[in-house]
């Protein structure tokens, strides 16, 4: 299982290399949005019985949010469940040369000053302040300008829950950023600041030119803004990767560039650049467990390109949206579900219910197993989401098939958006 998030609805067994763990777990118990829904559902029942999924590899959730921000040093050392979007509001991501590769000094150099450091400034209510402090900070890319406006691509962890976003710039200056929208399925956001600020853009290279063994660059802020534009240079070790993630919304898939350049935290929402220089993916994760080296993640520009895009035209990525809480049946001890046949062996477990969802108009009740979804097999809440939002839209009717005290049933309802969700 991979983690992505620092604000996850479930935390197995996380780890990071994030020293200051007391501010980590307050801001991991802060979720940055609760639904109303979200209450004393079916799984509340189970406690402590329910294990969460056993974990292999360890994705450090924010690779990049670093969260220490007191005494930074280097001793201190997640179709995909996207939108179902087919244009990218006039940007187009532009096709890779076949020339040869430049020199990587000079890349570098034209491409730095088009990479900011982002800080995420967080309330401290709890204190009995409402003063804002940081809580961590990220990398984001400057690509696009826009009248007045200049727009920054981030990842949605590094900017998630923040109250205040300053922008630091390769001169040193400081700006504070405005949050034009997030999407926390595919960890991707978009941060405008003014125009005046934004003299160099990275160009957008297409992602799908890749190959594996080609030579990528990564630069973005590794353990803080003490150390601003740090490069490192690596191979495409895979390309289209699909890894599992948890994110604020629940589980997810990301479909992710593989590489072997070393991303550390405070990287997470920099650049991968190929060997023209091209923007071709944004750092996100990385394989966190003691022993593993050179397995890091980023989500390639064919991905990223439509999201960012849908969200500086609308602010928000439109889904479909069923209405309801969901635990891989896989994880629930059978226990707790007496009279569900041994045949079934997957799919996944209703945990709540949103009241005003279609889920709750056409009858769908806690602790529902759903294992088939207009006839395709549901495997667990990942390959539900990945059905949902590749091959559907609002307004679609779909069949659920359901076990509910052991009877198997089939349940219509019609899909409605997630921008219609209250709270």
């Amino acid at each position: 299982m991979f983690e992505q998030n620092n604000q996850n609805e479930e935390m197995n067994s996380m780890e990071t290399t994030d020293t200051d763990v007391t501010q980590k777990e307050e801001m991991q118990r802060t979720p940055k949005q609760k639904k109303p829904f979200k209450g004393r559902g079916f799984l509340n029942t189970v406690g402590a019985g329910i294990i969460g999924s056993v974990l292999t590899l360890t994705v450090l959730p924010q690779t990049d949010y670093y969260q220490n921000l007191a005494q930074p040093s280097v001793e201190q050392s997640a179709d995909n469940g996207q939108a179902n979007t087919s244009s990218n509001s006039g940007i187009t991501p532009t096709s890779v040369s076949t020339v040869a590769s430049g020199d990587v000094a000079n890349i570098v150099e034209d491409a730095s000053e088009s990479i900011v450091g982002i800080v995420n400034y967080q309330s401290q209510s709890r204190m009995g302040s409402g003063e804002a402090t940081p809580a961590g900070t990220g990398s984001g890319v400057l690509f696009k300008k826009e009248g007045d406006s200049a727009f920054i691509i981030t990842n949605n962890h590094v900017i998630e829950g923040a109250s205040k976003i300053e922008v630091s710039l390769y001169d040193g200056e400081k700006t504070e950023g405005e949050l034009i929208g997030a999407d926390p399925l595919t960890d991707l956001a978009v941060v405008k600041i003014d125009g005046k600020y934004a003299d160099n853009l990275l160009e957008v290279g297409d992602s799908s030119a890749l190959r594996a063994g080609e030579q990528v660059i990564a630069i973005g802020n590794p353990l803080g803004l003490d150390l601003s534009r740090t490069v490192t240079q690596g191979i495409v070790s895979a390309v289209d990767r699909t890894i599992p993630v948890q994110t604020s919304e629940g589980e997810s898939e990301l479909n992710v560039i593989q590489t072997d350049a070393a991303i550390n935290p405070g990287n997470s929402g920099g650049a991968l650049l190929n060997s023209k220089g091209e923007l071709i993916g944004i750092n996100s994760a990385k394989i966190s467990n003691s022993g593993v080296e050179g397995l890091g993640f980023a989500i390639p520009s064919k991905d990223f390109m439509p999201i960012v895009s849908e969200i500086i035209k609308t602010g928000k990525i439109e889904r479909p949206y069923i209405g309801i809480g969901m635990k891989n049946l896989a994880d629930i001890p059978r226990s707790y579900l007496p009279n569900l046949p041994q045949s079934v062996e997957s799919g996944v477990v209703v945990a709540n219910i949103d009241p005003t969802s279609a889920a709750a108009d056409a009858g769908i009740k806690e602790g529902d197993a759903i294992t088939e979804m207009n006839g395709k097999s549901v495997e667990n809440v990942a390959d539900l989401r990945r059905q949902l939002y590749g091959d559907l839209k609002v307004g679609d009717k779909i069949d659920l098939t359901v076990y509910r005290d052991g009877k198997k049933m089939t349940v219509s309802l019609k899909l409605t958006s997630n921008s219609m969700m209250n709270g």
